[in-house]
């Protein structure tokens, strides 16, 4: 039997890095938005929730695009209630930050804010699949080529 060796690819340390600092940022900015918000708390409180779902959301459709990527693994309704629970929050979210009655430069702040934490989402949601990937991947290389799992764990740490 030929013993194939794969080639792991891993982000470097820089990028997760990069990463984590990005969605951080994305955080401070959309928080201090939403903390010096000038407007009613029940807007405050709506921009809030909505950003939440918006955050919650954006994770829950990296991990089902990823699950999804090689063949369907999930449900119809699923997908219903993932894509609809993305598209909602974003919808329900722009029509909130749309019909405040705030100055233009801080719906544009909000806005800008909002759009960078999702995308910073996306990334980071991909950025910690893929390590988890690679490190699963790494373990059946080394089962497969004679090194138990115990042994590949104490290896690691």
């Amino acid at each position: 039997m030929e013993n194939k060796t794969r080639i792991i690819q891993r982000d470097t340390g820089a990028w997760r890095l990069q990463v984590w600092i990005s969605f951080a940022i994305a955080l401070l900015l959309c928080g201090s938005g939403l903390a010096w918000l000038p407007g009613g708390d029940l807007d405050r409180a709506f921009m809030i929730m909505g950003y939440f779902f918006c955050l919650s959301s954006a994770f829950a459709l990296a991990k089902y695009v990823r699950d999804n990527a090689a063949k369907t693994a999930d449900t119809p309704m699923w997908s219903l209630v993932v894509w609809g629970g993305f598209v909602l929050s974003m919808v329900l979210t722009a029509w909130g930050l749309w019909r405040m009655e705030i100055n233009p430069t801080w719906k544009a702040y909000l806005l800008v804010s909002w759009l960078y934490l999702i995308s910073s989402a996306f990334t980071l949601a991909k950025t910690l699949r893929d390590a988890y990937e690679a490190d699963r991947l790494e373990c059946a290389q080394e089962v497969a080529s004679g090194q138990s799992a115990a042994d590949f764990g104490a290896a690691k740490h």
